[in-house]
């Protein structure tokens, strides 16, 4: 089993920043990768981002690329998620998530086994 915890979230002024926090416990080590996720009311889940085992390989959707950056510290076993230059249409829950995947699948809901209970991030205009 794997926990999930995030943290971070909160409401700010467009072109504000926020850093999301995913801190796992548990049995990590069959997972490869861990990933964000959000939802906004009446649209479905989205990937924003993933990060692979040793960071070196990074994935972001193209509505955030430039903006966000996902990084992790191995010792701390937490990902985070750094969003700069935020915009009203990033309001949303944030969830991460973490599974085995591979590149080409890394923004696919399947491919992630355990889920966080996720945090709000308002991005007011």
């Amino acid at each position: 089993q794997v926990q999930l915890v995030e943290s971070g979230g909160g409401s700010v002024q467009a072109g504000g920043s926020l850093r999301l926090s995913c801190a796992a416990s548990g049995n990590t080590d069959k997972n490869n990768c861990v990933g964000w996720f959000r939802e906004a009311p009446g649209k479905e889940r989205e990937g924003v981002a993933a990060i692979f085992t040793g960071g070196v390989s990074r994935y972001y959707a193209d509505s955030v690329k430039g903006r966000f950056t996902i990084s992790q510290d191995s010792a701390k076993n937490t990902v985070y998620l750094q969003m700069d230059a935020l915009k009203p249409e990033d309001s949303a829950m944030y969830y991460c998530a973490t599974g085995w995947a591979v590149p080409r699948t890394w923004n696919r809901r399947y491919v992630y086994d355990y889920w966080g209970q996720g945090t709000q991030v308002t991005v007011s205009s």
